[in-house]
């Protein structure tokens, strides 16, 4: 057999395996996707108008995306086990960084001027934070999901290594038995899966972009010529 027949015989294989290893590593990358958005948002809504605060959880995020994954996961086995607690809180670990990150930028990014109208016309610190800081944040909150999503998928294999299944099985397997078809079955499978993800994310973030910002992103010559233009005085007719 060819190395494609190996590999569609390894996907068909009966008893499910294939499946089964599918549902542990699409659930355990879910799980930790959603967790890590649950974590990073409000705590970067929190620390966000606080630079100080706001200061120390970027550079907690610059030390966390520092320590190995691997490490983390040889030492947490002392105190969670092995299966699928410790490789949830590696990957949470892994994917709150970028929705942090994203989350203080995309509110520090906002013109303090539209916060001074929003108060000027009588809104309260909670109708501003959903009428006017939420919609404008969430564009970048949505890219950080999407950095965030692609790199806790393509740590996801790392889960075999303790217990956690999916298909990092496929992967150790055939390091270990020099299969060649395995190794392509895990890796393959994690790539479809991390641009399934990447695609999925990028059409949610485009839906939360306000229109307006659509609209200068695609055309931004003829917004920057309507920004820049001069006010024409306006005319009176002549009695």
């Amino acid at each position: 057999m060819n190395i494609w027949q190996q590999m569609w015989a390894i996907i068909t294989a009966p008893g499910g395996v294939y499946q089964s290893y599918a549902w542990d590593s699409i659930k355990l990358s879910l799980v930790a996707i959603v967790l890590a958005f649950v974590i990073a948002t409000p705590l970067g809504m929190l620390v966000a108008r606080q630079p100080i605060a706001a200061f120390i959880a970027a550079n907690l995020s610059g030390v966390l995306r520092a320590i190995p994954i691997l490490a983390f996961l040889a030492v947490a086995i002392d105190y969670l086990g092995t299966g699928f607690k410790p490789s949830l809180v590696a990957l949470v670990i892994t994917g709150v960084p970028p929705i942090l990150l994203n989350t203080i930028a995309g509110f520090q990014g906002i013109d303090p001027a539209l916060l001074d109208a929003a108060k000027g016309l009588g809104m309260t610190r909670w109708q501003t934070l959903l009428r006017v800081e939420a919609p404008l944040t969430l564009p970048s909150v949505a890219a950080g999901m999407r950095t965030s999503a692609v790199q806790i998928i393509a740590t996801a294999a790392l889960a075999a290594l303790i217990g956690g299944g999916g298909w990092g099985v496929y992967i150790l397997d055939g390091d270990y038995h020099l299969n060649d078809a395995e190794l392509f079955v895990g890796a393959g499978s994690f790539i479809l899966l991390a641009f399934a993800a990447e695609f999925a994310l990028a059409g949610v973030q485009r839906l939360v972009t306000p229109r307006g910002v659509l609209v200068a992103q695609a055309r931004p010559d003829e917004a920057l010529d309507l920004a820049s233009a001069p006010a024409t005085e306006p005319t009176t007719q002549a009695a």
